[in-house]
């Protein structure tokens, strides 16, 4: 939309760049061009803005197949004013001097123009194929048939209007009938789902299987490293006794000869000492036999007295010293 402002009894106006705007008077063109800026009277004055951008026009329709289903097209035209002067000669792009607004509707009236046109088409092409077609392939058809028919259409370059492209967004049926076309495919989905799951099962149980008989087989071969351990024990168990034994038997042989060695050597000191005794014993006879007698009792006395208590004081009777005295005479008158 074009800014208008007053000034006294005259108007300025400023345009877009992207908007063409002719300028009228007295049926003369004085203004002619995009993105202008001037000064009008309001009274004399006609004027008309064109956009010459490009715009999107969206569209939806609904369409029936061959096998007289019902789906909705979702499209989208892109089209540009290229003949500003065309377009305004044959659709009302006037603007009001004083506020700068259309006084009639063009994007509208070139809405319905494209839209009715790209519908003919699509409904031409959705109408020979059935649904299962058109909902795999018929987007695509649908497209090429729209931008073709659009090209080929007099009455938009009549207009000054290009088409420059047509998008087909959304082709599909009704709610009812796409959930009843899911339904297969989510079954079978489900069923891969399943399908995956219960192979995830066998392979978890084919791997449990696989570890229990590994277990049982590392089970089975330590029982019988320990059964080896174990008769290996016997036997060392075994030669230990035997060694101990021979070890025992050596001990005790060298133990009896050391006692046979010692009896014998306990013997012979024996019988060494017994001689020596003897011979001492015969050297003291021998010597106490060439002894007066009188000496053998003194000596004996003595010997007596050795073994006696101490006596501290003796006592002897006259009786007792005179029957001495007379064995001492008397055996000193014998000698």
């Amino acid at each position: 939309m074009a800014d208008i402002t007053r000034r006294a009894g005259w108007r300025h106006l400023r345009s877009a760049p992207t908007a063409h705007i002719r300028h009228q008077r007295g049926g003369r063109t004085v203004h002619d061009g995009a993105g202008l800026s001037f000064w009008f009277r309001a009274l004399s004055a006609a004027l008309s803005e064109v956009p010459v951008d490009d715009r999107e026009l969206a569209m939806a329709f609904h369409a029936r197949t061959a096998d007289f289903q019902d789906v909705s097209v979702q499209s989208t035209v892109t089209y540009r004013i290229t003949d500003p002067g065309a377009a305004a000669a044959r659709l009302d792009f006037s603007v009001d001097p004083d506020t700068g607004v259309w006084r009639g509707t063009p994007l509208e009236q070139i809405a319905g123009l494209l839209t009715e046109s790209a519908q003919q088409h699509a409904l031409d092409v959705l109408a020979r194929i059935p649904l299962a077609e058109a909902l795999v392939d018929g987007a695509a058809a649908v497209r090429d048939r729209m931008a073709a028919g659009l090209a080929a259409e007099p009455r938009l370059p009549d207009t000054g209007i290009e088409v420059v492209a047509v998008r087909v967004v959304a082709l599909r049926p009704e709610p009812e009938v796409e959930r009843a076309l899911r339904t297969p495919a989510r079954e079978r989905i489900q069923q891969e789902a399943d399908r995956a799951t219960y192979e995830r099962r066998a392979v978890a149980v084919e791997r449990e299987r696989a570890i229990a008989e590994n277990e049982l087989a590392s089970r089975i071969e330590l029982a019988r490293q320990e059964e080896r351990l174990v008769d290996q024990r016997g036997v060392n168990a075994r030669r230990e006794a035997e060694e101990s034994a021979a070890a025992d038997a050596v001990r005790a042989e060298a133990e009896a000869a050391r006692t046979v060695r010692l009896a014998r050597a306990e013997a012979e000191a024996a019988r060494e000492v017994g001689a020596a005794r003897a011979e001492a014993q015969t050297a003291w006879l021998r010597a106490h036999a060439e002894v007066p007698a009188a000496t053998l009792h003194a000596l004996a006395a003595t010997r007596a007295a050795e073994q006696l208590p101490r006596i501290e004081h003796l006592t002897l009777s006259p009786d007792v010293l005179t029957g001495l005295l007379a064995r001492l005479g008397g055996g000193g008158a014998g000698s």
